[in-house]
């Protein structure tokens, strides 16, 4: 089962600078298993206590996997698996109020 896995700039370490990478299994978490055993120290970045980490983002064919089943979510062959950072941010304007509200 081939799964295309879009991989963000900031973990492209990971896989060697690949945008994209295969993985294969019959869930999200057998496809992080999948990663991690050929790509070292992914897995650790995504999931923490068996759950996707707060500000991860992963989809799955353009559907938010937190709205599925998480990562137990079931995958099939040509699935597309995107992982993404979540973003946050800002910056206050010097009275405290958000930018651009001062």
């Amino acid at each position: 089962m081939a799964i295309e896995v879009r991989i963000p700039t900031i973990l492209r370490t990971y896989t060697d600078g690949a945008k994209a990478v295969e993985g294969s299994g019959n869930t999200l978490a057998d496809l992080f298993d999948d990663l991690e055993s050929r790509h070292a120290g992914i897995k650790a970045r995504l999931v923490d206590g068996g759950q996707l980490r707060r500000f991860v983002n992963v989809y799955l064919n353009d559907e938010d996997v937190r709205f599925l089943d998480g990562i137990a979510t079931k995958l099939t062959d040509g699935d597309n698996v995107t992982i993404l950072p979540a973003v946050a941010g800002g910056s206050a304007a010097a009275d405290g109020s958000p930018a651009g509200m001062a």
